[in-house]
């Protein structure tokens, strides 16, 4: 027997009420949480319709078709990639499913097998942290008759590109995530990126280069939750099974980045001379969230969410930041470049009948109208404003930056880039800022469209 898969009830519904009526089929996302044993599935949410261009048809199968074959693998693959970015540690798109007419069944399988390979590669790109012989190699894909609405499970293995489909046990249940323990931290980020020169290739690599070294640095650092250092295998849900309260309670967790005062007497801290022209910084404190499911969990699983989660949502919120100065590049508001740049502010929502939530990402001209609307069309889940959180992260404070506007030359760098300070900040958190020193490095918002950190 293949896998396990329990789903949430609500995913039942979803599913259920699914029409194709303005389509003759339906490609959507599955979302839920990976254990050793079985899988997780709390959400499903299909793929947004694309405009309808010109005398064609919308992306999403609008009209009579009789192949599958017009399936936009990229459309499909680019919406599971915002849905990442929206998802807290822990959770992740687990697969894909795929609504169809009766006389398209045949060619369903294949379909599904095309998204969900694209959709890993599209996940995996720029990814900061390393895969482990822990993760769960299999993603799941769903197949629906649109008419008898008879559903069938298999998995494939994205790590080989010549895998079949294989069975899998699909079964609904009430309250999966119900009791569903949260982990948080609040983590400070100081990085800094010396630049030799200000072309864009340059950027890119010293940016991706001093972002992976930081990662290295994230993912070897020690992680405490409640104070304590656990055992690998311990069961962070022990002692509270009888207490239904207690199981969703608030775990605090604490990430402490090695310093080179800890190294060995035989080690050294290696250091270079580098000319640059400037710098780019990184700084603010991140809230970060991981979820951790009741199928025993081992402290190591949760150790290294809160780790994953850490890393995604810094690099998330830079991409975002250049990519948005490049798309307003010459505008009054966001697209004019300064020596200072707020990174967007990671906010929370519930989602309905779930014990988790959802996050999105804020800037300061952005409203809570704008964070609901992109719920909606991404997760096609309904969000009212007034249970968004936006109290995690609190504006960071002009006197907290430090900007240094001369131009530098030669300078000694380490290789690592800035620790974390070792006390980290457990009550109120802020939004980072990139802080850019160097005349020439600030010439245009299209040379900054690649600092993704």
């Amino acid at each position: 027997m293949g896998r396990s898969y329990i789903v949430d009830e609500l995913v039942e519904k979803y599913l259920v009420n699914l029409k194709t009526i303005d389509a003759s089929y339906i490609t959507g996302l599955l979302i839920g949480q990976f254990s050793p044993q079985k899988d997780f599935v709390v959400l499903a949410a299909r793929t947004p319709p694309k405009e309808k261009e010109a005398g064609g048809s919308s992306s999403d199968g609008g009209g009579m078709v009789s192949s599958l074959d017009d399936i936009d693998v990229q459309w499909v693959s680019e919406h599971a990639k915002q849905v990442s970015h929206m998802l807290p540690g822990s959770l992740a798109v687990l697969g894909v499913f795929l609504v169809h007419p009766p006389e398209l069944s045949k060619e369903a399988q294949n379909s599904l097998r095309r998204l969900i390979f694209a959709v890993d590669k599209r996940l995996s790109k720029g990814r900061l942290w390393k895969l482990t012989e822990d993760d769960v190699p299999e993603r799941v894909m769903l197949q629906i008759c649109s008419k008898t609405r008879k559903a069938i499970c298999r998995t494939f293995d994205v790590q080989d590109p010549k895998s079949s489909a294989k069975p899998a046990d699909w079964k609904y249940q009430a309250g999966v995530s119900a009791s569903w323990q949260v982990l948080q931290c609040s983590v400070d980020l100081d990085v800094l990126f010396p630049m030799a020169e200000t072309s864009s290739s340059n950027l890119d690599k010293c940016t991706k280069d001093g972002l992976q070294r930081w990662a290295n640095q994230i993912e070897t650092s020690i992680c405490l939750i409640n104070g304590k250092r656990l055992p690998d295998h311990f069961d962070v849900t022990a002692g509270q099974k009888k207490n239904s309260k207690a199981a969703q309670s608030k775990l605090q967790a604490q990430i402490l980045i090695p310093t080179k005062v800890g190294l060995k007497a035989d080690q050294r801290s290696t250091a270079s001379v580098q000319a640059c022209k400037g710098f780019l910084t990184m700084k603010g404190v991140m809230h970060c969230r991981a979820y951790i499911h009741s199928n025993k969990p081992r402290a190591c699983q949760a150790v290294e969410a809160i780790k994953r989660d850490l890393m995604n949502t810094v690099s998330c919120r830079t991409e975002m930041l250049f990519e948005d100065l490049f798309m307003n590049e010459g505008s009054s508001d966001r697209g004019a470049v300064s020596g200072q740049q707020p990174l967007p502010q990671r906010v929370f929502a519930p989602v309905p009948g779930t014990g988790f939530c959802i996050c999105d990402y804020m800037f300061p001209d952005e409203s809570l109208v704008d964070v609901s609307e992109r719920f909606k069309e991404m997760l096609d889940c309904d969000i009212l404003e007034e249970t968004i959180d936006t109290t995690q992260e609190a504006a960071l404070k002009q006197s907290n930056i430090v900007d240094n506007s001369e131009e530098c030359t030669d300078n000694i760098t380490s290789e690592m880039p800035t620790e974390a300070p070792e006390n980290q900040r457990s009550l109120q958190t802020y939004v980072g800022v990139a802080v850019a020193t160097g005349v020439a490095l600030l010439a245009t918002a299209a040379s900054l469209l690649y600092l993704s950190d």
